[in-house]
C-alpha cells in the first residue's frame, strides 16, 4: 500500500492533462490528484496507473480512464454532504472521488468478487462511503431514497424507471446511454414527472446487467 512522491508526481501530470481536456471543476481535479488510482489496479498495471486509460480489474468490469470519471464527476456538481447514488462500485475508484469531493455516498456492485475486494480496499485507503452494497443497480437503493444526484457507471441500453424515481426533484442523473457505443446522458429533474435530457458525446463502458452475480 506504498504512495511515493514519484506516484504523486504522475498524478500531477494526470490532472495536468485532464485540464487540457477541458475537466474545470477543481474539486475533481483536487480528488484526482490525491487518490492513489495505482492502489485500485492489479499491481502488474501499477506503472501504467496514472495513464488516461481503462483497464481490467477482474470480473469482465474495468476501472474507467480517468477522463471519463472525471467528466461523469463534473457533471454531478457535487456540493459537500450530497446524498448520492453510484451503480457500479467496480473498483471503487470513483466511489473515492465522490468521497474525497465531500459525497455522501451510496453504491451498489453486481459482482460479488468486486463487491468483497472494494469492501476491504477503502476503508484501508480512510475512504468510508455512508454505505456499499451487494445487489441490482437497476433496482437502485429505494430505502435510502431519495438522492441528490445518481450516478451509472456502466453503458445502459434503457434509463432503469426506479432511478429516476429515486432523484431529487433538481437532481441530476449522469448515465451512458446504448448497447456498443454510449451517449453520456444527464437528466435532470424538474418536477415529479418531468426530466431535462442532455447529451454530451460518445464514451465506451461495460454493460449494465441486470441481477446479481
Amino acid at each position: 500500500m506504498k504512495d511515493t512522491p514519484k506516484h504523486q508526481g504522475l498524478r500531477n501530470q494526470l490532472v495536468a492533462q485532464l485540464k487540457e481536456k477541458g475537466i474545470t471543476d477543481k474539486n475533481v481535479l483536487e480528488a484526482i490528484k490525491k487518490i492513489p488510482r495505482h492502489l485500485f489496479l492489479n499491481s502488474s498495471f501499477e506503472d501504467y496507473a496514472y495513464q488516461d486509460k481503462a483497464f481490467p480489474i477482474g470480473a469482465g468490469q474495468t476501472i474507467s480512464q480517468p477522463y471519463t470519471v472525471a467528466f461523469q464527476s463534473q457533471l454531478l456538481e457535487v456540493k459537500k454532504d450530497q446524498k448520492i447514488l453510484e451503480i457500479g462500485t467496480g473498483s471503487g475508484y470513483q466511489t473515492a472521488v465522490l468521497c474525497i469531493m465531500g459525497a455522501k455516498v451510496y453504491s451498489v456492485e453486481r459482482q460479488n468478487e468486486l463487491f468483497k475486494q472494494t469492501s476491504i480496499l477503502l476503508p484501508k485507503l480512510g475512504i468510508r462511503p455512508k454505505h456499499l452494497s451487494f445487489g441490482d443497480g437497476y433496482k437502485g437503493l429505494p430505502n435510502h431514497a431519495p438522492f441528490d444526484s445518481i450516478i451509472v457507471t456502466a453503458g445502459a441500453p434503457i434509463i432503469p424507471k426506479p432511478l429516476m424515481a429515486q432523484l431529487k426533484i433538481g437532481g441530476r442523473l449522469v448515465i451512458p446511454l446504448g448497447e456498443q457505443h454510449q451517449i453520456m446522458t444527464l437528466l435532470i429533474r424538474k418536477n415529479e414527472t418531468q426530466f431535462e435530457k442532455h447529451e454530451l458525446g460518445e464514451f465506451r463502458f461495460v454493460p449494465l446487467l441486470e441481477n446479481k452475480n
